[in-house]
């Protein structure tokens, strides 16, 4: 999700939520303690040179339960750093600390901010000689497929 929708989002809300892949809630009484640009420069496995550019935002809890945080402060926070961190309108990270800190994307649904998963993946495939993945077929549907021509008992075989 590019940080302009997630800030049109935030306007329609009363309240921020945010759940995990699981389904678990982050509890309510999170804090977004940083709001920053993220940039990564690096070479893939085929020897091109990559640039990614995100906003990451960081989630965190503590035992202050009556903490809630607001979409209008949010919103502020996000236009301060977008004042004076430069941000630009990029696609959101989330950092949240499950066993070790998990970084996820995101989505909406309803009334609440989707945590989804992000998967490593090869960028270089075609020079690493990684095969493409074959198309898996049902055996069942090959059968179904009927021919006029030769059936049990016309004698074409």
């Amino acid at each position: 999700m590019k940080l302009s929708v997630f800030k049109a989002l935030l306007k329609e809300m009363e309240t921020i939520s945010f759940q995990l892949p699981n389904g678990q809630l982050v509890p309510a009484h999170f804090h977004v303690t940083e709001v920053g640009s993220v940039s990564k420069n690096f070479i893939d496995c085929g020897g091109t040179i990559r640039h990614e550019k995100m906003v990451n935002f960081q989630l965190w809890e503590a035992n202050d339960y009556d903490h809630r945080l607001h979409s209008e402060k949010l919103i502020s926070i996000i236009e301060l750093s977008e004042n004076k961190l430069g941000l630009t309108d990029e696609e959101i990270e989330v950092e949240y600390q499950g066993e070790t800190i998990g970084k996820y994307g995101l989505e909406v649904e309803g009334n609440k901010f989707l945590l989804t998963s992000l998967t490593t993946d090869c960028l270089a495939k075609d020079k690493c000689g990684i095969p493409a993945e074959k198309i898996k077929v049902s055996l069942s549907s090959l059968s179904s497929q009927k021919s006029s021509c030769c059936t049990p008992g016309s004698g074409c075989c």
